[in-house]
């Protein structure tokens, strides 16, 4: 290409994370354009709320503060969490974490996806700084060289720009089309989602409740109601969707221990299948993965979302150091320092997340004995203190390791108080359960060197 760039990226597809991305380029001063196959629904507040929710962290609303949407989103319909308990179906005690503990007015907030995608769209098409909505329409096909990218459309259109960034979900087209693989594994479960009454208030609190075949978790909406995502094996959730109300009323009341009371009302459920995938790289020439498109978790710790708004918030500081440098924004350098953070970052959350879903959805009796003794007693006795400071250390030890790197000597430090302000089940009981420990060279000599009995 021989020909001066006349955008500076191409956003493809328009969901929560690449409508963001748009929106933050933009109102950064960048040339951006984003391709969508279909326009969003527009949302009411008199519409039923949607199944699919977000627990979306404090970071995460910080960012959709500076984008100019999150007042607005928290005036419509949103449900701020105070209190997250978790607990194990196979093992005693408990753990509470309390936003006034941690001198917040919230641990985070519920929200609805089709909610937060109407705000952004609004945002797009209203905003001082404009994006150029190609809409509908879709990706065609691309060519990448050293001076930048051309992008056709379906409509035929050529687009010219220096970096085409793939938000197109975690199946990706584009992903696909640069031919960068993934790996993972198929986790063998749907998540069943519906909005249920309780006998009790919520109280404003996340209950999860971990069970053999997965985790529970009931989050607190603004309208008194609960958003259940009930992760189950394939059987078992077939099963669960074809049970009548009143079964499945009385099933989903017994799964949580009836913490809040009998589930009085509930509406129609929905189910999606769980799979962890990664791409194996981000970045191919100009183009780049962000999102769902890099990277899909399982919903266990509430986080997918989360990763992706914090790809966004990286990739927006990436783009804006290299301006101010007088650099390219498209240049290998640029794009390979926003896959390093951030794939560093998600493979280590997202197996993580993974091997937590291994520990708590095992039914061994030995596995249970290990989770109440290390990670729920809430005994204050020193032995039991010290006991679950070990598991913390252990827990923890793969985050820093890669935080240390980044950040020196004082990372691992600096990477804990990161983690303890996500809004998010596990992050924080890690954290919690770590505030209390060693140097991080003894957690690393314990996990080089596993003890096999």
């Amino acid at each position: 290409m021989n020909r001066r760039a006349e955008l500076d990226a191409i956003v493809v597809g328009a969901g929560i994370v690449g409508s963001a991305t748009a929106l933050a380029l933009a109102r950064e001063g960048f040339d951006v354009a984003l391709v969508e196959a279909q326009a969003p629904k527009p949302w009411q507040v008199d519409d039923p709320v949607d199944l699919r929710v977000v627990a979306l962290a404090p970071d995460g609303a910080a960012l959709l503060d500076a984008l100019g949407v999150w007042q607005g989103i928290l005036a419509a319909r949103v449900g701020p969490y105070r209190r997250m308990c978790v607990w194990d179906a196979l093992a005693p005690g408990e753990l509470v974490f309390d936003a006034i503990e941690r001198g917040e007015s919230a641990l985070g907030w519920i929200v609805e996806n089709r909610l937060l995608q109407h705000a952004l769209w609004l945002a797009l098409e209203c905003g001082a700084n404009p994006v150029r909505l190609r809409c509908p329409d879709t990706l065609a096909g691309i060519e990448d060289d050293d001076d930048g990218i051309v992008a056709t459309l379906a409509s035929g259109e050529r687009l010219h720009a220096r970096v085409l960034i793939g938000a197109d979900g975690v199946a990706s087209p584009l992903r696909e089309r640069l031919r960068i693989g993934t790996h993972g594994r198929d986790y063998g479960q749907r998540a069943v989602v519906a909005h249920v009454a309780t006998e009790r208030a919520h109280e404003a609190t996340a209950w999860q409740r971990f069970q053999p075949g997965g985790p529970l978790a009931f989050l607190p909406l603004a309208d008194g109601r609960c958003s259940i995502v009930w992760s189950l094996p394939e059987a078992e959730a077939a099963r669960v969707l074809a049970l009548d109300d009143e079964s499945f009323r009385g099933e989903l009341g017994c799964a949580l221990d009836f913490r809040l009371g009998t589930i009085t009302v509930t509406t129609p459920r929905a189910a999606f299948p769980l799979r962890l995938r990664l791409a194996e790289r981000y970045v191919a020439g100009r183009c780049l993965l962000i999102g769902d498109a890099a990277h899909g978790v399982h919903p266990l710790a509430g986080q997918g979302m989360n990763l992706g708004l914090r790809d966004v918030a990286n990739l927006r500081r990436q783009f804006i150091e290299a301006r101010t440098r007088g650099g390219d924004i498209g240049a290998a350098h640029v794009l390979r320092r926003y896959e390093r953070e951030r794939r560093s970052e998600n493979t280590v959350a997202a197996r993580g997340f993974d091997l937590i879903e291994r520990v708590y959805s095992s039914d061994s009796m030995a596995l249970a004995l290990l989770r109440g003794s290390t990670g729920h007693g809430q005994s204050h006795h020193p032995a039991a203190r010290s006991v679950r400071r070990r598991r913390g250390r252990a827990l923890v030890t793969v985050h820093c390791v890669i935080r240390r790197k980044r950040n020196g000597a004082g990372g691992r430090h600096r990477a804990l108080r990161e983690w303890m302000t996500q809004a998010t089940p596990w992050p924080d009981v890690i954290a919690s359960s770590s505030r209390n420990r060693r140097s991080t060279s003894g957690a690393l000599s314990s996990v080089r060197k596993p003890r096999h009995s």
